[in-house]
């Protein structure tokens, strides 16, 4: 079945990246915070974090990877981690980290789906897509921490981009417009993860009792 005709998203796109890519950064800034490393470690951290999800996704749909060929994109990381640096992280309370990895994944869930959706890709792929860019990036950075995957965690993150990319989507193939679908996706995304932070919701483990 061919793929419904999805509108151009050049200016939605350009903000959910910009959006998602200085949270994120962010995030990695505070996770290098956490474990006192160097200044370059931070710039490293924020640029993984910022990136991952992104290039991941671009690789995979076949598209130019979004940030090379251009400056902004890695500006914005490189700035993440000085102001981090620079407002000394390490006396914020550490689930700062937390909230800002949650507001990059509802925003990084929809511009996956989004950007998907505006090559062609079909509806449940382009969702993937969006699970991808949004959880990708803070893998690696939890990897690069020493910190356990929040693959193996049972806290609910990639349920949380799921949500947010597939309300997009499905919002999207309805009818309804991409800014107000967007802001949608988003908010649900973002707001599951944040229920999770704020109460321990976590998803139930195989053979719990």
């Amino acid at each position: 079945m061919a793929a419904l005709p999805i509108p151009p998203l050049e200016p939605l796109l350009a903000v959910l990246d910009m959006a998602g890519v200085a949270v994120f950064a962010v995030s990695g800034a505070l996770a290098a915070a956490r474990i006192k490393q160097t200044i370059v470690t931070f710039a490293f951290f924020a640029a993984v974090t910022g990136v991952g999800g992104g290039t991941l996704r671009d690789l995979l749909i076949g598209a130019p990877v979004f940030w090379v060929g251009r400056s902004d994109i890695l500006g914005i990381c490189l700035v993440a981690a000085a102001a981090v640096w620079i407002l000394k992280a390490d006396r914020w309370r550490m689930d700062a980290l937390l909230w800002f990895d949650a507001l990059g994944l509802g925003a990084y869930s929809v511009l996956g789906a989004a950007k998907a959706l505006s090559l062609g890709v079909p509806a449940l792929p382009s969702v993937i897509m969006g699970v991808l860019t949004a959880s990708f990036g803070g893998i690696v950075r939890d990897l690069l921490a020493g910190e356990p995957s929040i693959l193996l965690r049972r806290e609910i993150y990639v349920s949380a981009a799921a949500l947010g990319a597939g309300t997009y989507v499905v919002l999207t193939l309805i009818g309804l417009s991409l800014w107000p679908a967007a802001f949608i996706g988003a908010a649900a995304g973002f707001g599951l993860r944040g229920v999770a932070i704020a109460t321990g919701l976590a998803l139930p483990g195989y053979r719990d009792d």
